[in-house]
């Protein structure tokens, strides 16, 4: 299983084995050497892999933007000519004994997801159909990150200095159609009675 995020690493880990799992952010072929980019939800750091090790080289060989990558490999100090200050890991990088494939991207992408291509041109719908893609793309990932930050405040500034207790609001209500199709469970305790996911949360 994992043993570190690509954004934690650092020069103190130089030496050590570790094994990461992330989307392949970008793809270098450096004549000989293939160079990786992976990302997680943390940040990227960068994974080489040389013809020395024909099975690892293979794999990275095949890899594209987004497929979904585990990497096994040796923590290195990066050459002076390659340190890159403007990212965290930018002192290190992982030579890879191992690249196994979890999964591939099928098709052409709707647009960029690197973090690399800065904020996208993408309209809105579509980043709203494939929102699963948009989500990996560091501005939304920082959005919620912060949003996290923020409730996470909210909620323990109320629980530690006010007392408060927090009771959820039910999920299943009276149904009040407004067009849409309702999601319906029926009940258990009363036949023929069904509850309803509310298309109006602001009753609550």
């Amino acid at each position: 299983m994992r043993t570190h995020y690509c954004g934690d690493l650092r020069a103190e880990h130089i030496g050590q084995t570790v094994t990461l799992f992330g989307w392949v952010d970008r793809r270098r072929d450096h004549g000989g050497v293939i160079f990786i980019d992976l990302r997680d939800r943390t940040g990227v750091c960068q994974v080489a892999s040389n013809p020395d090790l024909p099975e690892a080289f293979e794999a990275a060989d095949a890899l594209r933007s987004e497929y979904v990558v585990k990497v096994v490999g040796t923590v290195n100090q990066r050459p002076d000519e390659s340190l890159n200050e403007k990212l965290p890991t930018g002192q290190v990088e992982i030579f890879a004994d191992h690249i196994e494939l979890l999964n591939s991207v099928g098709r052409q992408l709707p647009f960029p997801v690197s973090s690399l291509e800065g904020e996208t041109s993408a309209r809105e719908e579509i980043r709203l159909k494939y929102r699963y893609l948009d989500l990996r793309r560091p501005q939304m990932q920082a959005n919620l990150q912060t949003r996290h930050a923020v409730v996470k405040a909210m909620r323990r500034f109320l629980e530690d200095q006010e007392g408060f207790m927090e009771v959820e609001t039910p999920i299943l209500t009276k149904s009040t159609p407004e067009g849409a199709r309702d999601y319906l469970v029926p009940s258990r305790v009363n036949l023929g009675d069904w509850f309803a996911l509310p298309q109006s949360p602001q009753l609550f």
